[in-house]
């Protein structure tokens, strides 16, 4: 197990839960992944951080005022050039730049699309400290209503390296596969544009019935994807959707 303590500028570095029911989201994850939950008291509330053998992965609070939804973060070198720089490709600072105590520095942005994601520049805070394992973040992906247009904006801003094919642009930070995205289906143009963590798993679906046995609803049944694995997407009892993937390398 390897312990991460830096990421390149363009990587997605954290994951966040925003959810209406804190508890009820604890238990449901904990149950599905094994995750331990470190409650953190901040002024607006309580801040979850969700841990595997004692690292960090990811987090979740308590809100109404967004739905339900798992937040992405990536790493960047400067969040305040970042932030300049997105607004001038389209986008739009839902958050401007704020420091958040001595942990890092972050913004929240909506790209031209309306995706919105979190820049996150680490002091103290990498993000994750673990990884592309079991029960932890593995890829994110960007299902947008306008794919050229969301290639065109996240190059420009991250400089990722896109591999493009007719089905699916697959994103690279350097020589490292990250994540991808895809244009949204025809059936499914009136939602919109997100971002969604994948978390491997070693059998999808065992987790998928596990999930449906504490109220999870499954929006795609466990569907093998030729040469990379076997996936499918669920929603948590609140709502809030995510990918499970058992991989096949």
């Amino acid at each position: 197990m390897a312990i991460i303590e830096k990421y390149e500028p363009g990587m997605f570095c954290w994951i966040e839960l925003a959810t209406s029911d804190a508890a009820a989201a604890k238990t449901f994850y904990t149950s599905l992944f094994g995750w331990a939950a470190k409650d953190m008291p901040i002024p607006d509330g309580v801040y979850t951080i969700l841990q595997k053998n004692g690292h960090d992965l990811g987090a979740l609070y308590q809100t109404k005022e967004i739905p339900p939804n798992w937040g992405t973060y990536i790493s960047v070198a400067n969040v305040d050039d970042s932030a300049k720089k997105a607004t001038t490709l389209g986008a739009t600072l839902v958050a401007p730049p704020f420091d958040v105590t001595d942990l890092g520095r972050m913004a929240f942005v909506a790209d031209p699309q309306g995706a919105t994601f979190a820049l996150w520049q680490a002091k103290k805070k990498p993000g994750a400290t673990i990884r592309d394992e079991a029960n932890t973040l593995c890829w994110n992906e960007l299902m947008t209503s306008d794919i050229e247009g969301s290639r065109d904006f996240y190059k420009g801003l991250l400089g990722w390296n896109l591999r493009v094919s007719a089905e699916y642009t697959e994103i690279d930070v350097g020589e490292c596969p990250a994540g991808g995205m895809m244009q949204m289906p025809n059936d499914m143009r009136d939602m919109p544009s997100s971002w969604s963590p994948y978390f491997a798993v070693d059998d999808c679906d065992a987790i998928v019935a596990k999930a449906k046995s504490l109220g999870a609803q499954v929006y795609v049944s466990p569907t093998d994807i030729p040469t990379v694995g076997r996936f499918a997407v669920i929603a948590d009892p609140q709502g809030a959707a995510f990918d499970v993937i058992k991989l096949a390398y």
